[in-house]
């Protein structure tokens, strides 16, 4: 599985992931972060066919392309059923604080944990990561995790905003994540990809830097 990482929200910082099985051409559009035109007309022009766009979690600089990205192209929005309520409430998904009023569609597919999502034979699953909000996910290929805004390079997802939970999202991400592999390549929702060996050692809040 390839993927390609845009940023369309720099102000935001948001890292848009598009996957896709390169012999196939069908992929999957994760959190598209902004209405760009440009991101669209960029993956149509590699011939990748878009047979989901997800989204790790509900708030609105992971969601806001969602709308355009389905009617561009004709494919289900998937999210986690205990952020589904985001989607159409801008106070939720906090767009209504930065005066962007977000009220999109309803989501098509509902994900829970361990749920499977198959591009071309191959599996994308699952992973219900809450703390950061209750439905934060992160997606599981083969070799590379999509952590969403669970998991950062030496950080972690924040907990003070509506629905977090600090202690929610340490256990998710020790008993959900640290269990993967060391070598596994981690491409998260802000900022540079790291791997989940690294975190155990070198994250101040969940690895072995944070009892030193």
């Amino acid at each position: 599985m390839k993927y390609q990482l845009f940023n369309v929200l720099p102000e935001f910082g948001t890292n848009t992931y598009l996957i896709w099985d390169e012999q196939s051409g069908e992929g999957m559009l994760i959190d598209p972060a902004a209405a760009d035109i440009s991101m669209m007309d960029k993956i149509l022009e590699m011939n990748i066919r878009i047979k989901y766009i997800v989204n790790t979690h509900g708030h609105g600089d992971h969601i806001a392309g969602n709308a355009m990205a389905s009617d561009v192209f004709k494919a289900p929005v998937a999210i986690h059923s205990r952020d589904s309520g985001m989607l159409i409430d801008p106070a939720k998904n906090l767009s209504l604080y930065w005066e962007q009023n977000l009220r999109l569609p309803s989501a098509d597919i509902l994900l829970s944990d361990g749920d499977q999502l198959e591009l071309a034979g191959e599996t994308v699953k699952i992973i219900h990561t809450p703390g950061h909000t209750p439905g934060g996910i992160c997606l599981l290929c083969d070799d590379f995790l999509i952590s969403g805004d669970t998991l950062f390079a030496e950080s972690i997802g924040r907990t003070d905003l509506p629905g977090g939970d600090y202690k929610t999202l340490i256990r998710s991400i020790k008993e959900k994540l640290f269990s993967l592999s060391d070598k596994l390549l981690v491409l998260p929702g802000h900022g540079d990809s790291t791997t989940i060996g690294t975190e155990k050692t070198d994250n101040p809040f969940v690895g072995l830097a944070a009892r030193i």
